[in-house]
Protein backbone atom coordinates (compact mmCIF):
# COMPACT_ATOMS: atom_id res chain seq x y z
CA UNK A 1 0.00 0.00 0.00
CA UNK A 2 1.36 3.27 -0.65
CA UNK A 3 0.38 6.55 0.54
CA UNK A 4 0.50 9.42 -1.55
CA UNK A 5 0.06 13.11 -1.43
CA UNK A 6 -0.41 15.26 -4.36
CA UNK A 7 -1.05 19.24 -4.85
CA UNK A 8 -2.30 20.28 -8.10
CA UNK A 9 0.27 22.35 -9.01
CA UNK A 10 2.53 19.71 -8.51
CA UNK A 11 3.49 17.63 -11.66
CA UNK A 12 3.63 14.17 -9.83
CA UNK A 13 2.65 13.01 -6.52
CA UNK A 14 4.63 12.25 -3.70
CA UNK A 15 5.03 9.22 -1.52
CA UNK A 16 4.47 9.78 1.91
CA UNK A 17 4.54 6.35 3.38
CA UNK A 18 4.67 2.46 1.88
CA UNK A 19 2.97 -0.28 4.13
CA UNK A 20 4.71 -3.52 2.56
CA UNK A 21 7.41 -5.80 2.63
CA UNK A 22 9.75 -2.50 1.76
CA UNK A 23 8.16 -0.61 4.20
CA UNK A 24 8.82 3.41 4.13
CA UNK A 25 7.88 5.50 6.64
CA UNK A 26 6.50 7.00 9.01
CA UNK A 27 4.73 9.96 6.74
CA UNK A 28 2.91 11.77 9.68
CA UNK A 29 3.23 12.90 12.83
CA UNK A 30 -0.45 12.73 15.13
CA UNK A 31 -1.84 16.30 14.47
CA UNK A 32 -0.84 15.99 10.84
CA UNK A 33 -2.89 12.79 10.79
CA UNK A 34 -5.50 14.68 12.41
CA UNK A 35 -5.45 17.85 10.34
CA UNK A 36 -5.01 15.71 6.72
CA UNK A 37 -8.54 13.74 8.27
CA UNK A 38 -10.44 16.76 9.15
CA UNK A 39 -9.65 19.08 6.28
CA UNK A 40 -12.80 19.48 3.71
CA UNK A 41 -12.72 16.93 0.74
CA UNK A 42 -13.79 18.22 -2.39
CA UNK A 43 -13.36 14.40 -3.38
CA UNK A 44 -12.65 11.19 -2.49
CA UNK A 45 -13.69 10.29 0.92
CA UNK A 46 -15.78 13.11 2.75
CA UNK A 47 -15.79 11.48 5.86
CA UNK A 48 -13.45 12.23 8.51
CA UNK A 49 -13.22 9.46 10.36
CA UNK A 50 -13.15 7.05 7.35
CA UNK A 51 -10.13 9.02 6.57
CA UNK A 52 -8.04 9.37 9.56
CA UNK A 53 -8.70 5.65 9.65
CA UNK A 54 -7.20 5.15 5.91
CA UNK A 55 -4.08 7.40 6.74
CA UNK A 56 -3.45 5.76 10.12
CA UNK A 57 -0.98 3.72 8.91
CA UNK A 58 1.07 6.42 7.81
CA UNK A 59 1.95 7.67 11.60
CA UNK A 60 4.89 7.18 13.50
CA UNK A 61 4.99 9.77 16.26
CA UNK A 62 6.64 8.84 19.70
CA UNK A 63 4.30 12.16 21.25
CA UNK A 64 1.12 11.42 21.13
CA UNK A 65 -1.11 13.33 23.04
CA UNK A 66 -3.78 12.37 25.83
CA UNK A 67 -6.17 12.73 23.85
CA UNK A 68 -5.10 10.19 20.46
CA UNK A 69 -6.44 7.33 21.96
CA UNK A 70 -10.15 8.94 22.42
CA UNK A 71 -10.38 9.92 18.77
CA UNK A 72 -9.11 6.72 17.31
CA UNK A 73 -11.49 5.35 19.57
CA UNK A 74 -14.38 7.51 18.08
CA UNK A 75 -13.34 6.67 14.51
CA UNK A 76 -13.25 2.85 14.99
CA UNK A 77 -16.63 2.40 16.94
CA UNK A 78 -18.48 4.94 14.32
CA UNK A 79 -17.11 2.89 11.45
CA UNK A 80 -16.27 -0.79 12.61
CA UNK A 81 -18.17 -3.08 14.50
CA UNK A 82 -15.28 -3.90 16.84
CA UNK A 83 -16.54 -4.86 20.61
CA UNK A 84 -13.82 -3.09 22.12
CA UNK A 85 -12.68 -0.31 19.95
CA UNK A 86 -10.62 1.67 23.01
CA UNK A 87 -8.89 -1.28 23.43
CA UNK A 88 -7.77 -1.82 19.44
CA UNK A 89 -7.27 1.74 19.55
CA UNK A 90 -4.90 1.44 22.38
CA UNK A 91 -3.08 -1.34 20.64
CA UNK A 92 -3.38 0.80 17.47
CA UNK A 93 -1.59 3.66 18.83
CA UNK A 94 1.19 1.26 20.59
CA UNK A 95 2.35 -0.36 17.51
CA UNK A 96 2.31 2.08 14.87
CA UNK A 97 2.88 0.23 11.88
CA UNK A 98 6.43 -0.92 10.48
CA UNK A 99 8.70 1.72 11.92
CA UNK A 100 9.15 2.83 15.29
CA UNK A 101 7.51 5.88 16.41
CA UNK A 102 9.68 8.87 14.92
CA UNK A 103 10.26 11.80 16.94
CA UNK A 104 8.89 15.23 14.78
CA UNK A 105 10.40 18.81 14.73
CA UNK A 106 9.28 22.05 13.05
CA UNK A 107 12.42 23.10 11.09
CA UNK A 108 12.94 26.27 9.02
CA UNK A 109 8.47 25.72 8.34
CA UNK A 110 8.89 22.34 7.82
CA UNK A 111 7.63 19.42 9.82
CA UNK A 112 10.61 16.37 9.70
CA UNK A 113 11.30 13.60 11.81
CA UNK A 114 14.09 11.16 12.71
CA UNK A 115 12.84 7.68 11.28
CA UNK A 116 15.47 5.76 9.43
CA UNK A 117 12.81 4.82 6.65
CA UNK A 118 11.01 8.30 6.42
CA UNK A 119 11.03 10.31 3.57
CA UNK A 120 10.25 13.43 5.83
CA UNK A 121 13.82 12.39 7.66
CA UNK A 122 16.63 15.20 6.19
CA UNK A 123 19.08 12.89 7.18
CA UNK A 124 18.11 10.46 4.73
CA UNK A 125 19.89 9.81 1.41
CA UNK A 126 15.95 9.91 -0.16
CA UNK A 127 14.54 12.21 1.64
CA UNK A 128 12.32 14.35 -0.41
CA UNK A 129 13.09 18.02 -2.11
CA UNK A 130 13.47 20.69 1.14
CA UNK A 131 10.61 22.91 -1.39
CA UNK A 132 8.42 19.66 -1.57
CA UNK A 133 8.68 19.11 2.28
CA UNK A 134 7.46 22.76 2.41
CA UNK A 135 4.73 22.22 0.46
CA UNK A 136 3.64 18.89 2.06
CA UNK A 137 3.82 20.32 5.47
CA UNK A 138 1.37 23.22 4.54
CA UNK A 139 -0.78 20.76 2.97
CA UNK A 140 -1.19 18.70 6.50
CA UNK A 141 -1.26 21.08 8.50
CA UNK A 142 -4.38 22.78 6.79
CA UNK A 143 -2.02 25.47 5.02
CA UNK A 144 -0.36 26.14 8.00
CA UNK A 145 3.89 26.25 8.66
CA UNK A 146 5.22 24.81 11.05
CA UNK A 147 6.78 26.90 13.73
CA UNK A 148 10.39 28.42 13.07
Amino acid sequence: MDYLIHQPAWPEAETLAVDDGHFMGPGMAWPELLSAARQTATEGVGDAAARLLLLFPTLGDARLPDDASAALTTALAALTLIEEPAEVARMLLEDQGQWAPAHWRPADGVWINDGGHSYRNPSNAFTLPEGRLLEISSALNGGNRAPL
